[in-house]
Formats: structure tokens, C-alpha cells, sequence
């Protein structure tokens, strides 16, 4: 196994880790979600906060974990790819994403593209490196 080969095993297995993690910390907003289904429900008494805010934290939390579960799901599927050598383009875009969320998926993301630049890894991939 050469280190081009390596190196993609290493990546795909820090996909699976850092997807799984990153759809751990999307569950954080249920907690807005059953403050918010409170709120709506009127669980906080006559002089309680107005029905918008509960729709708000409701909306935000149903966003937030959704976009974290999407993204989970998506690092989830690199590391797959990654593994197989197919979808060169979707392993690409999903490592600039996870540059954004710090500092794990930024390490993560970093050496990701670093690695998926090389001519020899393009190969792997069974993309013919471009000529200058």
C-alpha cells in the first residue's frame, strides 16, 4: 500500500468520526426545539414570552438540526467515497464545507484538500491530472 493509499484509508475513517460527531452536536438545538414547543404551548404561564419567540426558537432549532444532520450525513458519505475512490468532486466540496466549522473539521478539511490535490491521488480517483 503506497502513501497516496494510506492516506486516503486515514481520511475516510476521520469522515466517519467527525461525521458522527458532527450529528452528535446537531442534537444540541432539541433543546431550543422543546423550549420553543413550550413557549407555543403556553407552558409558561399568562405573562409568559410571546408566541413569535416560541415560533422563532422553534424555526431555528428545526434549521439548525436539519443543516447538521445534512452536513453529518454528507461527511458520513466522503469518508465512503473516499474509501472507494469514486465522486472526486463531492469529496472536494464537502471538505471546503467542513473547513468552516472549527477546529476539527477545519484540520480535517485542510488535509483533506492537501491530499485530494495530488496528481497521484487524482489517479486514484481516475481523474488524468491536467497538463500545464
Amino acid at each position: 500500500m503506497n502513501q497516496d493509499e494510506e492516506h486516503l484509508r486515514l481520511l475516510s475513517i476521520f469522515h466517519y468520526v467527525a461525521g458522527g460527531i458532527t450529528g452528535f452536536f446537531a442534537c444540541f438545538p432539541f433543546i431550543h426545539l422543546i423550549i420553543g414547543i413550550a413557549m407555543l404551548a403556553g407552558a409558561f404561564g399568562g405573562d409568559g414570552p410571546p408566541a413569535f419567540m416560541g415560533l422563532l426558537f422553534v424555526m431555528m432549532a428545526l434549521i439548525f438540526i436539519t443543516g447538521g444532520w445534512t452536513l453529518a450525513i454528507c461527511m458520513i458519505v466522503s469518508g465512503r467515497r473516499l474509501g472507494q475512490r469514486r465522486s472526486y468532486k463531492f469529496c472536494f466540496v464537502i471538505a471546503c464545507i467542513s473547513c468552516a466549522f472549527m477546529p476539527f473539521g477545519t484540520v480535517l478539511g485542510v488535509f483533506t484538500i492537501i491530499v485530494l490535490v495530488r496528481p497521484t491521488v487524482k489517479e486514484l480517483f481516475g481523474i488524468s491530472p491536467q497538463v500545464k
